[in-house]
């Protein structure tokens, strides 16, 4: 019978889920959560790497499945694993979100690919200010 996770297999258990969830996504999404969490792409490297054992801040948890779409099992995996890993530290219910949608009305910019950016474009400008205004948590 195996005993509890060692802290370092517990957060590297929660970095390898958010690695692969990010090989499943469109390139770029590496750079798109730098930005949103005005860090730059070497520290999403390290944050994603399951070799290195420092774990990743609470506060970039709700960015981050935003950013990269998590599906839901993806974050129920994440969020159990991130639990294990750090027990109370998010504080709040892991089925509670705390985004919300608005629909915001823009040009048909005639096309796909132009409407595409402007989404992303959109979406992570809200992201970003959401970060901004999230109260710092100690590290």
């Amino acid at each position: 019978m195996a005993g509890p996770l060692d802290p370092i297999t517990a957060v590297s258990a929660y970095k390898q889920i958010l690695r692969d969830a990010l090989e499943l996504r469109p390139a770029g999404i590496r750079r798109r959560l730098a930005e949103v969490l005005c860090k730059n792409r070497s520290f999403i490297t390290h944050l994603s790497n399951p070799a290195y054992s420092t774990p990743i801040p609470a506060r970039y948890v709700e960015s981050m499945f935003a950013v990269c779409h998590f599906s839901a099992a993806e974050r129920a995996a994440f969020l159990a694993a991130y639990e294990r890993a750090h027990p109370g530290r998010l504080a709040r219910p892991v089925t509670q979100s705390l985004w919300r949608t608005i629909e915001l009305r823009v040009p048909d910019l005639g096309e796909n690919d132009r409407n595409a950016e402007l989404d992303r474009l959109l979406q992570d400008t809200a992201i970003r200010m959401a970060h901004l205004m999230q109260v710092s948590e100690p590290e």
